[in-house]
């Protein structure tokens, strides 16, 4: 389970020990409507790294997709990752905490807490989500995207963040969606959710 692991930090890393930076504001909260916004199905579609433990990882790591299940209560997101690695469908999931005032999220991590910023762009159909942007052999990006397939535009605005950072475009992988192998295995789990949800029928009122 050692690989699965390390995946799932690869996709999620940028959450984890952001700090600031002269590219991007990291002290924006996080507001209900980018609650709304990064809700949902998202792409980690582009990935570029220095540590060279993720960037062989990157060789590996084909295809993914997410779901962000954040619960507006007690301000946690549930996270339900499928990623194709070495042609295989592994699902993960996992808990964030999010803090609303800071613009963090954060997540338990080798015996600590662990902190990251959202970047949010023009462009509400992609996010950015950073890790060491001020240790240049640590530093990463991902960029995460409502659709598998970047257009130009988008990809322009993420190499523009990636060579803000210090980050030499070179670094960027781009992940291709026609390798996902998780097709399958999402549809099963929807179909699954949809019959409990029939099972438990409708709420008091017709709601």
């Amino acid at each position: 389970m050692a690989l699965p692991w390390a995946l799932a930090v690869l996709s999620l890393l940028p959450l984890l020990n952001a700090q600031s930076s002269s590219c991007v504001n990291f002290t924006v909260p996080i507001t209900n409507a980018v609650v709304d916004q990064i809700s949902g199905k998202w792409f980690p579609v582009g990935l570029a790294y220095r540590i060279p433990m993720y960037k062989l990882l990157t060789s590996v790591f084909q295809s993914s997709f997410l779901y962000f299940d954040i619960n507006r209560t007690d301000d946690t997101v549930l996270v339900r990752q499928y990623a194709t690695i070495l042609d295989q469908c592994v699902y993960l999931y996992y808990h964030l905490k999010m803090q609303k005032e800071n613009g963090t999220l954060s997540r338990p991590f080798m015996g600590t807490e662990l902190f990251g910023y959202l970047i949010l762009t023009q462009d509400p159909g992609i996010f950015i989500l950073a890790f060491y942007p001020e240790d240049k052999q640590n530093m990463g990006l991902t960029l995460y995207a409502d659709k598998p397939v970047l257009t130009l535009e988008q990809k322009r605005q993420f190499q523009e963040q990636v060579i803000c950072m210090g980050l030499e475009e070179s670094d960027i992988v781009y992940v291709d969606e026609k390798k996902d192998q998780c097709g399958p295995l999402e549809k099963e789990h929807n179909e699954e959710m949809k019959k409990e949800k029939d099972a438990k029928g409708p709420k008091e009122g017709g709601k």
